[in-house]
């Protein structure tokens, strides 16, 4: 089966997150091959944290899970493309449906969607 290029990409691939049904890019993340196998086989997105250095399900603390209905890759197999039902309404953990919610402007920046939630009552 075709997968991504782990080796070419010292270990992790960026992963476009878009709504399948609008086409909303809701967020980016990275996929290493842990987290790639843990996608495939429940349905379910899963990540790897830089940050925190582990493997991380999405919505695993907020319930904003991110239901996978297709995965495709770029040519060079070295980007991920999940699209997904977004359950709960909201991919980003600051609340907002799309971690793209600010808009630069010539004018400045604006925020360009509602939150959904406040993430202090969601993450304590």
């Amino acid at each position: 089966m075709l997968a991504p290029d782990f080796e070419k990409t010292g270990g992790l691939v960026p992963a476009v997150v878009q709504d399948r049904e609008s086409g909303e890019v809701l967020m980016l993340a990275y996929m290493d091959a842990q987290a790639w196998e843990k996608t495939l086989e429940s349905g379910v997105a899963h990540f790897y944290s830089r940050s925190r250095d582990k493997i991380w399900q999405k919505g695993e603390s907020s319930g904003n899970v991110q239901q996978v209905k297709a995965v495709r890759l770029d040519c060079d197999a070295d980007t991920v493309l999940l699209q997904v039902h977004q359950v709960g309404g909201a991919a980003c953990h600051t609340g907002y449906r799309s971690c793209f919610y600010r808009e630069i402007t010539p004018e400045g920046t604006r925020t360009c969607s509602e939150q959904i939630f406040d993430p202090k009552e969601v993450y304590s």
